[in-house]
């Protein structure tokens, strides 16, 4: 009797030792419950019971945002750097859909991250509520999985299982549609200890019989070599990796994705490869007659026409999703598993092979196509990229967006280390780079992040600003400003004849210095070669206090090498 007066009075009873909360309070214990320290988000109606859950809570921390599309690229970068699955919340209507674009980039590139959105109360569902919209339909081509959670009963378990589809087998964006009476309503909370869902069971360790034949071929090859992907680093298999390839003695390419996963200063080290990539990576393709795919799925960028891609070459293919193999590329050794648990299997059978000659041809290739560029009268940007390295250097986390910066930061930034370069390589978002770096440096509190963009996407996610500072963040933001949509002009004057339709920005751009100053922000400008070094080592004195560097560079200067679209290794541009 007593129990149902308590009931009735609304207070929390205890059957046993199981908790009644609300669908809000099941929320927040159950992110709790997966050891999540920051939320990313936006508050919005049918979400105002869960951050009413979080107001007095000092975990997790909720980092606001001031745009839904900053909360998932935040989310995203958290992910990226740390290992861990990052969280976005967001209300529903707008707040939702203000998620696709990086709930997208996330998919491209498999980035485990959990979207939870609100939705409008169940019965409303369906009736053109306000601020309702089918979120589960508009982003199921772009999510791993989605959960409309209708049973308050069901939304501990529903958590659990997202955090198990988004972190294991192929990683990917999971999100959780939530009605708003459902945050309302009350049932006994008890966290599952594990997970069991029919149909997904990621297979986790190779074939041992593919294994061992993988192993007999790289014995035998002569001109083999390593083509590493994204998720060489999402496995943390860059230890093993780096053990085979000198065990075997195997040169290492990488995709934009997989930089990182093998020191570049290494002589084993080819730098990326694909249109971008350095001379004597694709060279060494197009020549190889092993190549050894890890945790890469053979894009488009990468292989360019595709039956002209590795034309001597047998394939490996070592990767933890099955629908990748043989999908672009034919593939003549399948091994379907994670990259660090099958290199971890590979690596006692391994041999070294037989690769003297294919590495003297290798060093000869470097020393005659070595990456070059001109100094002008305009700070080039590959130079400041190069001091970024010099003064920076390490451990330091880089977060790009999409364009020439980036293409400069893959080839003239040697990564040294995993999850140090963060950028959106399959769906190539601008606006992306400078809320992931603010992802990071929340990840990373102990390492230095700097975030090198354009002036172009810097202005697309540019309210960031106002996070960055209310968080206090060691932060450094390379503006390389040009005054265009540099990639876009560089195809302009290549294949346009030089028609730079709608893509100079230096007219209308703002003065970034007194923009971010405006936010509470440190703004500084380069205009001279002299002035590159002397700014960067005093924005690394700066604490607690994001600085914004204004890099004015030469707005004519293209990337190279270029392999241009739907062409052949040897058709490359240096």
């Amino acid at each position: 009797m007593q129990r149902v007066k308590e009931k009735e009075s609304g207070k929390k009873v205890r059957a046993g030792k199981k908790e009644r909360l609300s669908g809000s309070e099941i929320l927040i214990r159950s992110l709790i419950e997966e050891n999540v320290n920051h939320i990313f988000g936006y508050p919005g109606g049918v979400v105002i019971p869960v951050f009413d859950t979080l107001y007095n809570l000092p975990r997790p921390k909720v980092v606001l945002c001031r745009h839904e599309q900053g909360a998932q690229h935040m989310a995203d970068g958290y992910a990226r750097a740390s290992g861990k699955t990052g969280v976005c919340l967001v209300t529903s209507g707008p707040g939702a859909t203000n998620l696709v674009t990086g709930i997208a980039t996330s998919f491209m590139d498999s980035i485990p991250v959990v979207c939870i959105t609100g939705q409008v109360a169940r019965a409303a569902i369906g009736n053109d509520a306000f601020q309702e919209v089918d979120i589960i339909g508009i982003t199921r081509p772009i999510t791993k999985h989605s959960y409309l959670v209708r049973d308050v009963a069901d939304l501990a378990r529903t958590v659990k299982e997202a955090f198990y589809i988004a972190s294991t087998g192929r990683p990917g964006p999971v999100l959780i549609d939530i009605p708003k009476d459902v945050f309302l309503s009350e049932s006994e909370f008890e966290y599952p200890d594990t997970v069991d869902i029919p149909g997904f069971k990621p297979t986790e360790h190779g074939h041992i019989q593919q294994i061992k034949k993988a192993a007999e071929v790289m014995a035998q090859a002569k001109r083999p070599v390593l083509y590493v992907g994204g998720g060489c680093n999402s496995s943390n298999a860059s230890a093993e990796l780096t053990e085979l390839a000198h065990k075997a003695g195997i040169p290492v390419t990488t995709t934009l994705l997989g930089l990182g996963a093998f020191p570049e200063d290494d002589p084993l080290s080819l730098g990326m490869l694909g249109m971008h990539g350095t001379w004597y990576a694709n060279m060494a393709v197009n020549e190889s007659d092993l190549l050894i795919a890890v945790g890469s799925r053979f894009d488009d960028r990468v292989t360019g026409k595709l039956d002209a891609f590795a034309p001597k070459a047998s394939v490996i293919h070592i990767d933890v999703d099955p629908a990748s193999i043989s999908k672009n590329i034919k593939v003549d050794y399948p091994i379907v598993g994670n990259c660090k648990k099958v290199l971890k299997t590979l690596l006692p059978l391994t041999k070294k092979a037989d690769t003297a000659d294919w590495l003297n041809m290798i060093d000869h290739w470097k020393k005659t196509h070595p990456l070059k560029y001109k100094k002008g009268e305009r700070v080039k940007p590959q130079y400041v990229i190069e001091s970024i390295h010099k003064i920076c250097g390490g451990d330091t986390v880089i977060s790009t967006d999409v364009g020439q910066h980036q293409m400069f930061v893959a080839l003239h930034y040697k990564f040294l280390k995993p999850r140090t370069l963060l950028t959106s390589g399959g769906l190539g978002t601008m606006g992306f780079g400078f809320p992931a770096a603010i992802g990071a440096a929340l990840a990373s509190p102990d390492k230095k992040v700097v975030a090198i963009i354009g002036d172009g996407g810097f202005q697309m996610t540019v309210q960031e600003v106002a996070t960055a500072v209310s968080q206090r963040l060691n932060l450094i933001v390379a503006i390389l400003n040009n005054g265009f949509l540099g990639m876009v002009r560089q195809w302009q004057e290549l294949f346009f004849g030089k028609r730079y339709s709608h893509t100079c920005l230096e007219y209308t751009n703002p003065d970034f210095t007194k923009l971010v100053e405006a936010y509470g922000a440190k703004g500084m400008k380069v205009e001279k070669y002299d002035e590159v070094i002397p700014v960067l080592k005093k924005a690394m004195k700066v604490k607690n206090c994001p600085v914004f560097i204004d890099f004015h560079v030469d707005r004519h200067e293209n990337v190279y090498p270029m392999i241009p679209p739907g062409q052949m290794a040897t058709d490359i541009i240096e």
